[in-house]
């Protein structure tokens, strides 16, 4: 048996295989040993590497491995959907997508799944909510800077970084006002041709929240680091257990946290980034400044919701921490902020959590 790390935030699971990117829907599953059944129920894991770019790690409870296996498929399923639905690099036979309505911007509305409505109506709300920190319609400057991280990436030796007049001249196509969203018609337009979608800050979360709504009790899904529980764990005092990964490399967790129907998501600087001239350049970026911001290694959030934790873990990496609190105290939430030196910092409630 082996632990398997997520990009941002490790799940405490006993995982005994893990399943291929050439058979996402046929996970390898079988009874954790070291699970104790509860109340009927056996404990088992799965895991697959094909949605959302990152791996997606299940545990559960379940009457057996073909129940169980038939719930991890239709979670997969519905996770598979959202994630084609909400790409903006790739198209699909028979679907409209973000990258759809990014290629006819300028153009006449697109009519889309009523999914990706509700993905913008809540990207706004939470661009609206957060001031502009969390804004889906950053994607003229966003792709700058993906474009320059994977050139520098697999050219570390000409690694460079964007000129700030080729990033304002992208940021004056950035207002949110461009994305006319018609919830009664299901079309999504983008009245300025040199504006686009970039959904990689709030849809990761807000699907995993709309799939672990649906799904079954006694569950625990992580995609990618967005962990949330389907219902309390079914068994000792009904607290998953849940480890925030070091910023550092090392395979110790920065805390491992006690939660029952709290999501967690972690964002920071140290899993999609490159090194230019000594100097590293990590893929979120602060609206404001127009490059990465330097404040945090690393912002964990627990809230009920994973769209709003994932719009949040964004939003306060910009943010210092008293601006930070502010938001969070919208939404109900807590932190803990990691500097570069490597200090803890914590909102009020956020260290009841805490079990080691």
């Amino acid at each position: 048996m082996k632990r398997i790390l997520l990009p941002a935030l490790a799940l405490l699971l006993l995982l005994s295989a893990c399943g291929s990117p050439e058979s996402p829907v046929e996970p390898s599953l079988s009874p954790s040993p070291s699970a104790v059944p509860a109340g009927g129920l056996s404990r088992y894991s799965a895991s697959f590497l094909t949605l959302f770019d990152t791996v997606t790690n299940i545990v559960g409870y379940a009457e057996g491995e073909e129940a169980f296996s038939d719930m991890v498929q239709d979670i997969h399923d519905e996770l598979e959907e959202y994630h084609q639905l909400y790409d903006i690099y790739n198209e699909y036979e028979g679907i409209n997508n973000l990258k759809t309505v990014n290629d006819n911007a300028g153009g006449e509305p697109v009519e889309v799944d009523q999914k990706i409505i509700d993905l913008l109506l809540f990207s706004r709300e939470m661009y609206e909510a957060t001031g502009g920190a969390t804004n889906v319609a950053m994607g003229a400057v966003l792709s700058i800077w993906h474009d320059a991280r994977e050139y520098s990436i697999n050219n570390p030796e000409d690694a460079y970084v964007p000129a700030i007049e080729e990033l304002e001249a992208a940021a004056e196509h950035t207002d949110f006002s461009c994305i006319i969203i018609d919830d009664e018609n299901n079309t999504v337009q983008i009245t300025d041709p040199e504006a686009s979608l970039d959904v990689g800050a709030i849809a990761k979360g807000y699907a995993v929240e709309m799939v672990c709504r649906n799904a079954p009790d006694n569950f625990l899904v992580s995609v990618g680091g967005n962990v949330r529980p389907t219902s309390p764990k079914p068994e000792d005092d009904g607290r998953w257990i849940v480890g925030i990964e070091s910023s550092d490399g090392s395979s110790d967790f920065l805390h491992t946290l006690y939660i029952e129907d709290l999501c967690v998501v972690t964002s920071g600087d140290y899993q999609r980034y490159y090194i230019c001239n000594g100097v590293r350049y990590h893929h979120i970026i602060d609206p404001e400044t127009l490059f990465p911001p330097d404040l945090w290694r690393s912002v964990t959030i627990l809230c009920p919701d994973s769209g709003i934790s994932d719009a949040l873990s964004t939003a306060l990496f910009t943010l210092t921490q008293e601006e930070g609190q502010e938001l969070l105290d919208k939404f109900g939430a807590e932190a803990m902020w990691v500097t570069h030196d490597g200090e803890k910092l914590y909102s009020p409630g956020f260290e009841q959590y805490i079990r080691s």
